[in-house]
């Protein structure tokens, strides 16, 4: 038998139907939705008078709309309290299960799958939201689509897709102090450009991959879409399946020992061959920023934006406001965005936290700092690291996609500059004309008890 990658493995194994000449009609183990991209495709199933096939397989969260600030108040913009509204009615009519504002289960659709234990090795999983690549941390191929394939796939549990490429990434050698999963992201990303992985699913492999926690590889899978590609995956290994049984739902379960038994095949066959193989050397990773306003646009954190002269690349720097040649060590900043479906976990906040511990935040910068789930937000407070943001001037809030995108209260103004541990920098993207720079939590920290862009580095070393 002809060895075969991890992708192809399962992808095979969900195919229904091949079309000729056309698309795989795949089968869906998991189905995520949200209130912004699910009210048509409802809609479209009242106009057909068809149920959804299996609501099982459906979990619903308010994430997007939601404040972060004084949830349990109807939520003041009409825009938002529709879009949640709605997507409450939906789910009640429709029989699907909904964790609304409130509800201890409810967060960013990509913290709380993989934490309730809704997302497990080897699953395909979809979700109308780009950032559905997180799961595949977890050895699954999940990828986001389109509010017409969230009908198809409420429908019929089934979406018809093109098989992508395979590319596999191998990251040799070993972070250094300093340095996160978000740097090596980053990293990968300004090496291959925004662009570099279209038409691929990247699968991720080597000791500096290996070395992670499922926090870490979250961090890294979900930024995979940042570069173009379907998605990103990481074969299932025993951080993985540790990651697993600390979820009651999943470790009590009487067949969890021989699930455990199924996901330990899950993983490349030796000499199995990859449309497009690349190799890095995690040695050379610095914390990273970004400089203009897509996240292929990134550098170390004490180098020197480039001069690549192109029209597109002069009106992103003209946008964010600065000069080819330039270092941005020093600046002075705004705002601080600690969150996201990127960096919204309880390691992300023991990180910033363990950083601003015994320092204070700088005078004029406003902080956003926003657990990805009412899970996250209790564990926080069960380890008291609320207590220690609020001794340094931060203050815990609500969880939510907060301004990541800025569709609810958490927006920067314009002109602003935003040190954001989300995925995206591209223009408007944390509110109209807000200048957004992306880092890691350890950066962010930095930044936000200096008030300018420091290498974490050099505080984690006094």
């Amino acid at each position: 038998m002809m060895p075969k990658t991890l992708f192809n493995k399962i992808w095979d194994s969900h195919v229904v139907r091949s079309i000729e000449g056309g698309p795989d009609v795949l089968y869906i183990d998991q189905h995520y939705i949200h209130e912004v991209t699910s009210p048509q495709a409802f809609e479209g199933l009242r106009q057909r008078g068809i149920p959804v096939f299996r609501p099982r397989k459906t979990l619903a969260t308010a994430d997007h709309n939601i404040p972060t600030k004084n949830q349990h108040l109807t939520i003041p913009d009409e825009q938002s309290r529709l879009q949640v509204d709605k997507l409450k009615e939906n789910c009640r009519e429709f029989k699907i299960e909904y964790f609304g504002p409130g509800d201890p289960r409810n967060g960013i659709v990509h913290v709380i799958g993989p934490e309730l234990g809704y997302t497990l090795p080897g699953m395909t999983i979809v979700c109308g939201d780009s950032h559905t690549s997180t799961h595949g941390a977890l050895g699954t191929i999940a990828f986001g689509i389109g509010t017409s394939e969230v009908e198809m796939a409420l429908a019929s549990q089934c979406i018809m897709q093109q098989k992508p490429k395979t590319m596999r990434i191998t990251v040799n050698g070993a972070l250094k102090p300093g340095v996160t999963s978000k740097d090596l992201i980053l990293y990968i990303i300004a090496q291959i450009s925004s662009g570099g992985a279209t038409g691929y699913f990247v699968e991720y492999a080597g000791a500096a991959i290996e070395s992670l926690s499922m926090e870490g590889r979250m961090t890294v899978c979900n930024m995979s879409i940042e570069m173009g590609a379907r998605g990103g995956l990481i074969a299932p290994d025993l951080t993985t399946f540790q990651y697993l049984n600390r979820i009651p739902p999943l470790s009590t379960r009487n067949d969890f020992k021989s699930m455990l038994l199924r996901w330990r095949s899950l993983k490349s066959d030796v000499g199995a061959l990859f449309d497009r193989e690349l190799a890095f050397n995690a040695d050379e990773i610095r914390p990273m920023i970004t400089y203009g306003t897509n996240p292929g646009m990134g550098m170390p954190i004490d180098g020197t934006i480039p001069d690549e002269g192109s029209a597109s690349f002069m009106k992103a720097l003209d946008y964010m406001g600065f000069n080819p040649g330039s270092k941005l060590t020093g600046l002075p900043i705004n705002y601080v965005f600690l969150g996201s479906c990127t960096n919204g976990r309880i390691e992300d906040i023991r990180e910033f936290a363990g950083l601003v511990k015994r320092r204070k935040r700088a005078a004029g910068v406003t902080a956003l700092i926003v657990p990805g789930s009412k899970k996250v937000e209790q564990q926080a407070k069960d380890e008291g690291l609320d207590r220690i943001l609020e001794d340094a001037g931060f203050q815990l809030r609500q969880p939510g996609c907060s301004s990541c995108l800025a569709m609810n209260e958490d927006k920067i103004p314009a002109g602003k500059y935003a040190v954001s541990t989300s995925n995206r920098n591209f223009e408007g993207r944390q509110g109209p004309g807000a200048r957004t720079i992306l880092a890691s939590p350890l950066t962010a920290a930095a930044a936000a008890v200096t008030g300018r862009i420091t290498d974490p580095r050099d505080l984690l070393n006094n």
